[in-house]
């Protein structure tokens, strides 16, 4: 019944925070943690941890939701991917800035799609999967960037979209990751029902909180075991072969 938290913003944890779910993961099953960075800063502490804590798996890159880096930033931050690539198990968080532009209509989003071909374009050229934040309308236009690129080692967190998008995304091969708001949420339910579960991973996506049975928690790997069950329940499938779908196909992807 082990688990891998595929998704993980684990260094926005306290210091407190940190240490608790690292003493609990042999407890709750979970065997390691796809920490994923939003910029230099996050990325060289993910780092930092990773090389503290071999159970923590980092990915470097640029998170969308927050301003367009300056060219200079940028440069930096491509440089010491380039550098510290050894130690890195994917490129990501990477993607287009949907809740952004929902709360200011004003960004462009020309430059957040130069931004991730630039990011891409790295990843193929180092050979490293990417993990994408990309939903609802942003989500064709990412397709369309992965193909130019011939890049088929993606992994859309927590996803969100159209049938048409998903169809195209199940014909590309590409993965996606599934967060205990499979427990509560239609929206995700849905996705389940309809996605291979041979192309499905389980997220946190923490510190991000939950709602339903998890309201008012900090969140924590070992959620991830009540989704698995609803996952199972969705695909009419026993549980013990989701769990070991589901802990195959993380780490076959990640080739950790």
């Amino acid at each position: 019944m082990k688990i891998i938290d595929s998704h993980i913003h684990f260094d926005q944890y306290d210091g407190r925070g940190q240490e608790q779910i690292l003493a609990d993961m042999e407890k709750v099953q979970v065997e390691s943690l796809l920490t994923v960075s939003m910029d230099l800063e996050s990325s060289i502490i993910n780092d930092q941890l990773s090389r503290k804590d071999s159970r923590i798996k980092p990915a470097f890159g640029f998170h969308p939701e927050q301003p367009l880096p300056s060219e200079q930033e940028m440069m930096e931050l491509l440089n010491w991917m380039q550098a510290h690539q050894h130690n890195m198990v994917a490129v990501g968080e990477i993607g287009l800035p949907f809740y952004l532009r929902q709360e200011n209509h004003a960004i462009e989003l020309a430059g957040y799609i130069k931004i991730l071909d630039r990011l891409l374009a790295f990843a193929k050229e180092i050979d490293k999967p990417v993990i994408l934040h990309a939903v609802y309308e942003d989500a064709p236009i990412v397709c369309d960037l992965l193909e130019k690129h011939d890049i088929r080692k993606a992994h859309f967190h927590w996803f969100k979209g159209d049938g048409q998008t998903i169809a195209r995304m199940i014909r590309n091969g590409y993965r996606i990751s599934i967060t205990p708001d499979v427990c509560y949420e239609r929206e995700i339910k849905d996705l389940v029902s309809l996605y291979p579960l041979e192309l499905m991973m389980v997220e946190t996506d923490g510190p991000w909180e939950f709602e339903g049975e998890f309201k008012g928690k900090s969140t924590h790997p070992g959620m991830i075991h009540e989704g698995v069950r609803h996952i199972a329940s969705i695909k009419g499938l026993p549980v013990d072969q989701v769990y070991e779908t589901l802990y195959r196909n993380t780490k076959d992807f990640y080739e950790i």
